[in-house]
């Protein structure tokens, strides 16, 4: 007899009303935001938004894999990508160049751990590398939100982050790294002041962890 796991608060999609109520506090902090449907649309959307030969930067993250944003930027020869152009390069001799790269693409993209229903991203990071790009750095960002994403305030979003997120970041880091991965830097980004400068896609599926 199979069993179902059941979802937990940190796993269930938002329902569509919390979705709307996210994305009008997201656009009152000047936030572009689209509410799509899946994986797919998001993809197909990123490729609308990144103009082809622009520099960019994809934050290591699962929901960037799994929706083949990462594959699509990375590998198609279509953008300027930051770390295609790094697997050729020296980190003992050009590592300052490799930050400046990673910091100010033309367009950063990737995802957060949470998004709070009164309109805060948060991301977490082991090496910090996306999140001066996210700051402000990089011209433009995108970043690609699952529905099991959306909390309602900040204390519930570093919950998420240390209790849910973590573990399964750790996991991942052992088997593609080596090593485990550490909450060693956040950032919250409580609004956007540059009107234009990030566009959220906020998806109705859950996807990424």
């Amino acid at each position: 007899m199979s069993t179902t796991v059941p979802a937990t608060p940190f796993t269930s999609p938002a329902s569509p009303d919390t979705l709307e109520r996210t994305a009008a506090a997201l656009k009152e902090r000047n936030f572009a935001v689209e509410i799509l449907d899946d994986s797919a649309a998001a993809r197909d959307r990123v490729r609308d938004l990144i103009p082809e030969g622009a520099t960019v930067f994809t934050g290591a993250s699962e929901t960037l894999r799994l929706t083949g944003i990462d594959e699509d930027i990375n590998n198609s020869g279509r953008y300027d990508s930051v770390k295609a152009r790094s697997r050729s390069m020296d980190r003992s001799t050009q590592l300052t160049e490799m930050w400046r790269m990673v910091a100010t693409p033309d367009v950063i993209v990737g995802s957060v751990a949470a998004v709070t229903e009164t309109g805060s991203l948060v991301a977490a990071s082991a090496s910090g590398s996306q999140l001066a790009g996210y700051a402000g750095a990089a011209p433009h960002m995108i970043l690609i939100i699952g529905a099991q994403k959306v909390v309602p305030d900040l204390p519930t979003a570093l919950r998420r982050i240390e209790d849910h997120c973590l573990p399964l970041e750790n996991e991942r880091a052992l088997e593609a790294y080596g090593v485990p991965s550490a909450l060693n830097k956040l950032l919250i980004l409580n609004a956007e002041p540059h009107p234009g400068r990030a566009t959220v896609l906020l998806l109705r599926e859950p996807l990424g962890f």
